[in-house]
């Protein structure tokens, strides 16, 4: 039973937070990140924690030259440059019970520490999220940003594509409760990626709650390229699989429609070749396979995508094809093997 955590400051006086967040070669995006936290209309005592990877940018740099122009920001190491090892020793060395978490792409909103603070403390939960809000400013990230929104392009996720707050298996970002991170132990370092959705798990397994509040809405910077985003959406996928293989009973249908749409194109285009290659007009049936799925990908993505500018809109079907080929066959890879440790940007 999830007990409502007390306030740590005195009567009257908004309880102190933590903010959190692990960066490697995030220099287009920290300062915009870390200032959307310093600028927030919290009235109790912030601090923020980064765990520096070792970026080949100029992050280090930018992250340094905010610390010292502002004694709230606090550096630690983050030598492997692994997510959840940054993550881990982020949270470790905040002082505070709330222990808020952000990233490098994250923009939080004026009230967004204010809103969490409260729904922690009326909901008793043990972590509240809300929404990622993907925000382009190319016609290319406008693309993505609609497809990572959307049921068609990402699927019916409340925190991508909305809902009422409630109960969930797993938040953006995430808002918690010290004690709770201590009792199920952080995160789990042998998860590059997915180590929310794993983290979620254990909670929910332990007791908690993990709730889905939609007034959490935090401004997310997408990938700014195609090859960008395929190697982001390929290394998401096989994660996702090693949750599933670790904790088999979050299995769900959902994931399975990417990775059986490769096989069938990857079957029928095998098909199609054979036919092709030995004339045989039956095998050469099997091309349907791949063609169908092209002409379904793009008629969905252009209808979904009406509203966005006209170059977004032409991007929209090769973002989604791409999002949805290396997710699937990402995952595929991960059921056959686990990824292992590696460092992923």
């Amino acid at each position: 039973m999830v007990q409502p955590g007390s306030r740590c400051s005195p009567e009257g006086a908004l309880p102190s937070v933590s903010v959190f967040l692990t960066v490697l070669n995030e220099q287009a995006h920290l300062a915009e990140s870390l200032g959307s936290v310093l600028d927030q209309d919290y009235e109790g005592a912030i601090e923020v924690v980064v765990a520096l990877g070792p970026s080949t940018d100029s992050t280090d740099q930018i992250a340094q030259d905010l610390a010292e122009g502002n004694a709230r920001v606090r550096l630690v190491p983050n030598p492997t440059g692994r997510i959840p090892e940054g993550l881990n020793a982020a949270w470790r060395a905040c002082s505070h019970q709330y222990l808020i978490r952000t990233d490098g792409h994250a923009v939080l909103p004026k009230d967004y520490l204010r809103q969490a603070v409260a729904t922690l403390e009326t909901s008793g939960a043990a972590n509240v999220g809300g929404m990622m809000v993907p925000e382009g400013t190319t016609a290319f990230e406008m693309a993505v940003a609609h497809a990572m929104s959307t049921p068609v392009g990402i699927g019916a996720v409340s925190f991508h594509t909305g809902g009422r707050a409630a109960p969930a298996k797993s938040v953006y970002l995430g808002c918690f409760r010290r004690d709770w991170l201590e009792q199920v132990g952080g995160y789990d370092e042998s998860f590059a990626r997915a180590e929310d959705w794993e983290l979620n798990y254990r909670i929910i397994q332990a007791g908690g709650v993990v709730l889905f509040d939609p007034s959490l809405r935090v401004a997310y910077r997408p990938r700014g390229n195609l090859m960008a985003l395929a190697r982001q959406y390929f290394s998401t996928g096989q994660w996702r699989a090693e949750v599933m293989r670790v904790h088999p009973k979050t299995l769900s249908l959902r994931y399975l429609a990417p990775p059986a749409v490769v096989i069938a194109v990857a079957v029928g285009s095998l098909v199609g070749l054979w036919g092709t290659l030995r004339g045989s007009k039956i095998g050469q049936m099997g091309w349907a396979v791949p063609a169908m799925w092209a002409v379904g990908e793009a008629a969905a993505a252009l209808v979904d995508g009406r509203g966005l500018p006209p170059v977004a809109r032409a991007w929209l079907p090769v973002v989604m094809a791409t999002m949805h080929l290396c997710w699937g066959l990402s995952f595929l890879r991960g059921m056959v093997r686990s990824p292992g440790k590696v460092r992923v940007e």
